[in-house]
């Protein structure tokens, strides 16, 4: 009977429905054919939304909207071009460098993606670089978002498994700064072997002048991680902070907000966060079915038939989660797969917060992956170009992005340093 299930889900995929539909549709096929009463469809649904972390989800959407819309988005590739547009390849690493900046503000890659190319692909374009490697530097560096905090699919991760968000956090940060560290010494080693250009070195005072603008915007991800970390406020109450935050200086500091663009931005992160929620509700569902049928056990005991080494079960969780982030959106697939691997992972003695980093590291690498990565096609849209070029012209980033996996799942305290040390 589950095969109704996978079927009419990969057919929905296949049809190009939107991901929470399909995979309503799949649970709606099921239910009938089982002659399950569809008073479960509503309560399972509402059961897996009624929970009071995810409360923080639509607001950390809409205070990254916000700070976006609100120039910060300007300032801080500003402030990176004086510290790094010296360098060759100088704007490929201010690429690098502003998505690691954004990152905290944005929390997912496709944002990320689409804001930071936006500007830097045609800016590049403009100074010489190739349009194929413009687009493979911003989809690549757009992956280090939801890693470093704030992180929407850690707080997904979070509230599925009843960890910490600000352990979850923490445990992020450095294998986000390995990330981008690794793609910036890859870019620049390209862009020295194909003579990309540099810019003029700045002075102190323009790094100085540059910092203090871009500062009131980093000052919000410090007043998050820090609030949340030190038991100050929750992640749903940090959320608020960050939108009160994002409107006043937006508001009164760069003075790009107004009350016309703040109703779009309201009503833009109103679709976001509704459209995610009716995903969790589904994923839910089809979670409870999941169950039902005794998948996860059968999931479970397969993997651990195979080998009950720790490290091969790793490296077989991690092929698992490569291949589905290369067809599935992040959030989806860790509604679906994370509780279920998040047990197997445990039985040979994985710490779960661990764990959680390297299931949504795999994900978003899979957001880069050719075929159907879904920052590649972004890039590729905006760059005006075929995905088969930015997905060749990727291939170097993606194996330093594979290169910091392998890293994170071999030496647990990448993850966990920063939680231990911070939170007993």
């Amino acid at each position: 009977m589950i095969w109704i299930l996978v079927i009419v889900f990969i057919l929905g995929l296949v049809l190009r429905f939107p991901i929470a539909f399909a995979l309503g549709l799949a649970c709606l096929s099921y239910l009938v054919v089982k002659g399950v009463p569809l008073i479960i469809v509503p309560m399972k649904m509402y059961s897996g939304i009624d929970v009071f972390v995810l409360l923080s989800v639509p607001g950390f959407i809409l205070a990254g909207n916000l700070m976006n819309q609100g120039g910060l988005t300007e300032k801080i590739i500003k402030f990176c071009n004086h510290l790094l547009g010296h360098i060759r390849g100088g704007l490929s690493l201010v690429n690098i460098g502003a998505s690691m900046l954004f990152a905290g503000i944005s929390g997912t890659a496709i944002s990320d993606t689409a804001s930071m190319g936006s500007i830097m692909i045609p800016a590049m374009k403009k100074e010489g670089y190739d349009t194929d490697f413009s687009c493979a530097v911003t989809a690549a560096s757009s992956t280090i978002g939801p890693i470093i905090p704030p992180s929407v699919p850690m707080i997904i991760a979070a509230t599925l498994s009843g960890l910490s968000v600000g352990k979850l956090f923490l445990a992020g940060a450095l294998p986000g700064l390995l990330l981008g560290v690794g793609l910036m010494f890859t870019a620049y080693f390209i862009s020295k072997r194909k003579k990309y250009p540099k810019h003029k070195r700045s002075s102190l005072r323009d790094v100085a002048g540059s910092f203090v603008d871009t500062f009131w915007s980093l000052l919000m991800t410090f007043i998050i991680l820090y609030g949340i970390v030190g038991g100050i406020f929750t992640p749903t109450e940090a959320s608020i902070i960050a939108v009160v935050y994002a409107m006043i200086i937006g508001k009164f500091v760069y003075k790009k907000l107004n009350l016309k663009n703040t109703q779009v931005i309201v009503l833009d992160s109103m679709k976001t966060s509704a459209s995610l929620m009716v995903l969790v509700g589904f994923a839910n569902l089809f979670g409870y079915i999941l169950i039902t049928e005794q998948i996860p056990q059968e999931i479970s005991k397969e993997i651990l038939g195979f080998s009950d080494n720790k490290y091969v079960v790793l490296l077989l969780i991690n092929m698992l989660l490569i291949v589905v982030g290369t067809f599935m959106e992040t959030i989806a697939a860790l509604l679906i797969l994370f509780p279920i691997l998040l047990k197997v992972a445990v039985a040979v003695d994985v710490d779960p917060i661990h764990f959680a980093v390297i299931a949504v590291l795999n994900l978003i690498i899979g957001l880069t992956t050719p075929p159907v990565g879904v920052c590649l096609f972004v890039a590729s849209s905006i760059g005006k170009i075929s995905i088969g070029a930015v997905s060749k012209a990727g291939l170097p980033f993606l194996l330093v992005s594979f290169l910091v996996l392998i890293l994170v799942t071999l030496f647990p305290s990448l993850s966990l340093a920063l939680p231990n040390l911070f939170i007993d």
